[in-house]
């Protein structure tokens, strides 16, 4: 059940395409998560601004939730995955930790699987590690609605599997 504060919470953000502006507020969302390494930061940068500075490419799409301000609260970046017939990846979700758990994430999570579901897509799929800090990341895709499909054991290093979770769509 959806709480006021919840729902006032859900409609207090807007998704809208990722701008230059977001580039820092959204970094600083993921340094300050205290969730992923710096390479993972490093990465997700790179990803930025290759959809900032080549708006001619195809292979990344950013969409930031921002609050009533304009102020960044979040970020989604997918996009299809190469040489697939309608297979995408989900590459980042990333929320402000101080809005953690008002359903932001679920909401850039739904948007995305709209927007893929438009590009006629089959299915997305997401990465990440076995690792326990990452047990609530992947309770978060189980709960909406996404399965195990693949295990690569000792894939990041010894004893961190990758795990590859996924959607269909009918």
């Amino acid at each position: 059940m959806t709480t006021a504060m919840e729902t006032r919470a859900m409609n207090a953000v807007r998704i809208r395409p990722f701008e230059a502006g977001d580039r820092e507020p959204i970094r600083q969302i993921l340094v300050e998560t205290e969730f992923f390494v710096q390479a993972e930061v490093d990465v997700a940068i790179e990803l930025i601004d290759v959809y900032l500075t080549r708006p001619e490419q195809k292979d990344y799409v950013l969409h930031t939730a921002v609050d009533e301000k304009g102020t960044p609260a979040g970020y989604v970046c997918f996009g299809p995955t190469p040489c697939t017939d309608g297979t995408w990846d989900l590459y980042w979700i990333a929320v402000d930790r101080r809005l953690q758990n008002r359903r932001i994430g679920r909401q850039l999570l739904r948007f995305s699987e709209e927007e893929i579901r438009a590009r006629r897509a089959r299915m997305v799929l997401v990465e990440t590690s076995s690792q326990p800090r990452y047990e609530g990341t992947r309770a978060f895709y189980t709960k909406n609605e996404y399965v195990e499909l693949a295990r690569v054991r000792d894939f990041y290093r010894v004893g961190d599997d990758k795990v590859i979770l996924g959607k269909r769509f009918s």
